[in-house]
């Protein structure tokens, strides 16, 4: 509590400073001193609710204009007439709030402790606690310096008190963890702790406690790389930050010491940095609607070439970018066997059966027990999912969860409002049946495959077609073109080209190709209606 106290003293010395000029531009130097001087949360990033989400991240790529070829590169940000923020800018609002997750030299030994409920609204009924704890030591073991040092499940009937257990529960708990040597935190495996829990937690057993919305956060805080991401993430952190701010001047106001005015200006301490969050949050907002309208351009432009587009998704570690760079030939995709090993969206082209490019989406994992704040300040990407031309739906058949991980991914897309035909035509792919002795199709149409071994791919790029030439109403055309006009290198570059047979005798050709009812209706305008 001292540490509070000189936290406030602090803020309370800076805001006179901020006082002694009005002027926006000076206001704005002493807003970042006063926002690193936030209490700030032990373990615990974000405020949760009982969601599933995926996060999408920013790393996008565009179509070479003159061979119509799609090339797997990171948009340049240049092509804009306007940068929307500085790199150094987005640094500083990264970094600002980085609540302080690790011990000294970034090691923790970390103690996990599962609530096992029993029943009521908040049971699990698709998986146990045993399987629930192995996914929170997974969580836990992908994070670098990081190890579990002992783990526990522990029934509860009261998930929601205070001190998530029962007396006598909890009194054990707090032995066990008491007398295992080395810990620096314990990790309750619950969607989130409220401060009030975090805190009492933390007094009770001297470390600090995390809860499993704050150890994912933190995962994707040592994975970004992108602007979008880091902005992203750090619009995510901002409702904890002002539930924080709320319950440390509720515990002063308790002492007689919360409520004071700041430099005669109306403003109690708490009113300071709530404000500041709430600017801190409108920015961040600014600069992710610009990012939003860069991708609806590049969603145009991706549209005008009438590139198909395929999001690849699925629950986290699954083996989507394994899939994706065996489907494509991408030797720039380096999958990694650990949850969220990457948070961007990427786009990679590849090779139909027919010769037409698609392009495939690489998302980051789904997860679930993640709150709504979290989707919500990643909602701008989501979009590339509701305009993609078929979704493929990769699950871990040889994960003990794998149906509570299908559960978890449609409910996802439920809630992102999906359209109908795209969740009607979506194809599951069971991948990693090569770690199984024996695979057993449990769903009638789904495809078995092995990423790893490429194994069925050629059955998964056929359904691929088959889907695509459905939904995007492609046609296969045999047409007669003349050697000495531009028809032949028009239609290399607008349609999918299988097949030539050329007539030298005629100066002419028979032309096979995939074409789209707008790249069809254009063709006839310049080489047959012209």
């Amino acid at each position: 509590m001292l540490a509070n106290m000189a936290t406030l003293r602090k803020l309370h010395m800076l805001h006179r400073a901020c006082t002694l000029n009005n002027t926006t531009r000076g206001a704005s130097k002493v807003v970042p001193a006063m926002m690193s001087c936030l209490p700030q949360p032990s373990g615990s990033l974000v405020p949760q609710c009982s969601r599933t989400f995926a996060l999408f991240g920013s790393t996008l790529t565009h179509v070479d204009d003159f061979t119509g070829r799609f090339t797997n590169q990171v948009y340049d940000e240049e092509d804009e007439e306007e940068d929307f923020m500085e790199d150094q800018e987005v640094e500083e609002l990264f970094q600002e709030l980085q609540p302080n997750t690790t011990s000294p030299g970034g090691h923790h030994r970390v103690f996990v402790v599962h609530p096992d409920v029993k029943w009521g609204s908040r049971k699990q009924y698709l998986t146990t606690a045993e399987l629930m704890m192995a996914e929170a030591v997974g969580l836990i073991n992908t994070l670098d310096k990081w190890t579990v040092v002992d783990k526990l499940i522990l029934s509860t009937k009261t998930p929601e008190k205070k001190m998530i257990f029962g007396k006598g529960n909890f009194q054990t708990l707090t032995e066990k963890i008491r007398q295992t040597a080395g810990i620096t935190a314990v990790f309750v495996n619950v969607e989130r702790l409220s401060p009030l829990s975090e805190r009492a937690l933390e007094e009770a057993w001297g470390v600090k406690v995390m809860d499993r919305y704050s150890v994912v956060l933190h995962i994707f805080r040592c994975n970004a790389r992108t602007k979008e991401a880091k902005l992203q993430i750090s619009l995510a952190e901002i409702p904890l930050l002002r539930s924080r701010v709320k319950n440390e001047f509720m515990n002063l106001d308790q002492q007689g010491g919360g409520s004071r005015y700041i430099g005669g200006s109306g403003e109690t301490q708490m009113e300071v940095q709530q404000r500041l969050l709430k600017e801190r949050e409108m920015k961040i907002r600014s600069a992710l609607e610009k990012l939003k309208r860069r991708r609806h351009l590049l969603r145009s432009r991706r549209k005008h070439k009438e590139f198909p587009l395929v999001s690849v998704l699925g629950y986290t570690n699954c083996g989507k970018t394994t899939l994706i760079k065996a489907l494509t030939g991408d030797s720039h995709l380096q999958p990694k066997n650990q949850l969220f090993a990457t948070l961007d969206v990427t786009v990679h082209a590849g090779q139909l059966p027919n010769r037409m490019t698609a392009l495939y989406v690489d998302t980051i994992g789904f997860l679930s027990q993640l709150p709504h704040q979290l989707i919500d300040s990643f909602s701008a990407t989501l979009e590339d999912i509701k305009h993609s031309d078929l979704l493929v739906h990769v699950r871990d058949i040889s994960h003990p969860e794998t149906t509570n991980q299908k559960s978890n991914v449609l409910n996802v897309l439920k809630n992102l409002q999906v359209p109908d035909r795209l969740l009607s035509s979506m194809i599951e792919v069971h991948n990693k049946i090569d770690l199984l002795d024996k695979y057993e199709a449990t769903e009638p149409d789904a495809l078995p495959i092995s990423a790893l071994e490429e194994r069925g791919l050629e059955a998964l790029r056929e359904v691929v077609e088959e889907h695509i030439v459905a939904s995007t109403g492609m046609r296969a055309l045999s047409l007669k073109v003349k050697l000495s006009t531009p028809q032949l290198s028009w239609l290399y570059k607008e349609a999918a080209v299988q097949d030539v047979s050329v007539d030298a005798d005629e100066g002419s050709a028979v032309v096979k190709v995939i074409i789209s009812g707008a790249a069809y209706g254009r063709y006839k305008k310049f080489f047959v209606d012209g």
